[in-house]
This record gives C-alpha cells, sequence and structure tokens, in this order.
C-alpha cells in the first residue's frame, strides 16, 4: 500500500512559488498595521482638540432666556417653588412626606359630608374582616 503522507521521501514533489508574493503579503499586512496606527493616533489628537475647544466654549447663553431670568411659567406649575430656591429632589421629598402623611394618619376627606379618612393599614384590617362586597350571580335571578 502507497502512503499518502510519502511526499517527503519524493524530491520532485514542491509547493507552488509563482501562485502568491509572500513578500508582499506581509508588506500589505505591515503597510496596513501602520496605516491604522497613524489613523488611530490622528484620531486621539482630533478628539483632544475637540474636547478642549468644547470645554473652553463654556454654556451658551440664549438671547431670550438672558432677559426672562425671574419669570416663572403659567399656572399650573409642577414644581412649587422656583428652581433657583428649591431643587427638585427637596420639592419630590416634602411631596412624598406630605402623600406619606395623609395615607397613615386619621382625617377629614370631607368635613361638611362626615367623611373620614383612615390610615391604609386600618383599612386593609377592615378589609379583610368585612369582606369585599360581591355581585350577586346572574343565575340566581333567573
Amino acid at each position: 500500500m502507497t502512503d499518502l503522507h510519502s511526499d517527503a521521501a519524493n524530491p520532485d514533489v514542491h509547493h507552488e512559488t509563482t501562485d502568491i508574493n509572500i513578500r508582499g503579503v506581509f508588506a500589505f499586512g505591515v503597510g496596513l498595521i501602520v496605516v491604522a496606527v497613524f489613523i488611530h493616533f490622528g484620531v486621539w489628537i482630533l478628539f483632544r482638540l475637540l474636547a478642549d475647544q468644547h470645554a473652553q466654549r463654556g454654556v451658551p447663553e440664549y438671547p431670550l432666556a438672558a432677559t426672562q431670568e425671574k419669570r416663572l411659567p403659567p399656572e399650573p406649575r409642577l414644581q412649587p417653588s422656583p428652581p433657583e430656591w428649591r431643587t427638585p429632589r427637596e420639592d419630590l421629598r416634602d411631596f412624598r412626606q406630605k402623600e406619606d402623611g395623609i395615607l397613615t394618619n386619621y382625617g377629614w376627606a370631607d368635613k361638611n359630608a362626615g367623611i373620614v379618612r383612615i390610615p391604609i393599614s386600618e383599612a386593609m384590617k377592615l378589609t379583610v374582616k368585612r369582606g369585599l362586597p360581591a355581585r350577586k350571580d346572574s343565575n340566581d335571578a333567573r
């Protein structure tokens, strides 16, 4: 039986040397890497230059905004206090404290009608104790 890998024993068998220029392929690869390094370096320099220009430029002053510094927006205002006095975070904290006070304390919902509000925990206990109202079954009416 003949061995397929016995090319080393046959001195007349060689690889094709004219199909591709190895030196040209390696030169192209090295050139590609050099060009890529120059492009990355150029982009980095451009980025640094533009970042410095942006930092020096500062915040733009719009003409209409400059003349209306103390003007409040029309009603209804979503933020009760003007932004110069309080931050939205402070307004939200106060709003949540007010809502929590309403939800956890007794008080009048409508004093003239005699309607009171109770804390949520008490309302849940009463709901569990009394149960929820249910509709009558429609089959019972027939």
